[in-house]
């Protein structure tokens, strides 16, 4: 559906190339944008729940002009118009469109603002000014603040492909994380020898400990790469991406069977928490407990924030696993999710 271009009262007493930047005196170079000035920075960082704007503004405003923004989608390449306006008039396009408008805090303004950021936000998104033949665009990375962690099923590794992995990671409130996710990931400490997909459809395990299960130990450290794989055929682990928490984890001591944990956890109104909630607890809230607890997937960890004795034997932090035992078993206490 097109927009319907409606005259722009703005340009009255506006000449094209007028600015209300001032020029700097001292011999500035020409710029590579003619009617969009250059972000200062290139990537804007944000947290899931937030409302954060992706600046994008006109140096004039050129007869006839239209601003389009846009996201590429990273397990597809292509690019998804988010809302279309001419000045006067807006048209907003996709599943963004509740959560997205336009800042417009003055006349030169084409700023995007999202609401309520969500996982998916994460990505790189195009403020494209439409002017005939002198069409140019402004590029910004949007970066959510996160943990990646490798998941796995019940079963044992490498039982998910591409689809079954991406739903996996939905249905432990996080995403498939993305390459970049998963490398930021790597130079921060995470070492594991399985590999999984990420968004884009390619597979990769990050070594900081070369040894010989992870490829052996004459490779330097590094997120090794199988490349783009089948998505329905090959099977692998998954690694997904969580991000700041809209509410809050704790646990809840006993000795309790997996029913016996759910049940707890429901009489004070809270649900069975997910892998990623415990995960973003434990990076954002600094969860620290020596405690196994069930989680809704059936699975017992426990976060560790400050590493000591007998509390898992690793020097570093991070979230431990007993793997999925028998959840007739009464043994581990449980950890509860309550949303705010």
């Amino acid at each position: 559906q097109q927009l319907l271009l409606l005259s722009s009262l703005w340009l009255l007493g506006t000449p094209p190339g007028s600015s209300i930047y001032q020029q700097p005196t001292e011999s500035p170079a020409t710029p590579r944008l003619q009617y969009l000035l250059e972000p200062l920075h290139a990537v804007v960082h944000t947290w899931r729940g937030a409302t954060v704007t992706l600046p994008c503004v006109l140096r004039a405003l050129p007869n006839g002009y239209r601003v389009r923004w846009s996201k590429v989608e990273a397990a597809s390449y292509l690019e998804s118009v988010i809302v279309v306006t001419n000045g006067l008039a807006q048209k907003s396009y996709g599943p963004l469109s509740p959560r997205a408008s336009l800042r417009q805090s003055h006349r030169y303004d084409a700023s995007l603002t999202i609401a309520n950021v969500a996982l998916e936000d994460e990505g790189r998104y195009r403020c494209q000014l439409l002017n005939g033949l002198e069409d140019e665009s402004v590029s910004l990375m949007l970066h959510l603040e996160g943990v990646v962690f490798p998941y796995q099923t019940s079963t044992g590794r490498y039982q998910f492909n591409y689809h079954e992995a991406k739903r996996a990671c939905e249905q432990q409130d996080s995403r498939l994380a993305t390459y970049q996710q998963l490398y930021k990931a790597w130079t921060e400490g995470l070492d594991w020898c399985n590999a999984g997909w990420v968004l884009d459809g390619t597979v990769h395990y990050p070594v900081i400990n070369a040894r010989e299960p992870c490829g052996g130990r004459t490779l330097l450290p590094g997120l090794r790469s199988y490349g783009a794989r089948d998505k329905q055929r090959d099977r692998f682990d998954a690694f997904c991406f969580t991000s700041v928490l809209k509410g809050h984890v704790y646990f809840v001591r006993g000795q309790l069977s997996f029913e016996e944990a759910g049940r707890a956890c429901r009489s004070r109104g809270a649900a069975l928490a997910k892998v990623g909630q415990l995960y973003s607890a434990w990076k954002f809230s600094r969860l620290d407990r020596c405690d196994g607890g069930w989680l809704a997937d059936g699975s017992v960890r426990y976060p560790i924030a400050t590493p000591r004795p007998r509390c898992g034997g690793l020097p570093q932090p991070g979230v431990r696993s007993f793997g999925f035992p028998n959840k007739d078993l009464r043994t581990y206490g449980t950890y509860c999710f309550v949303g705010t």
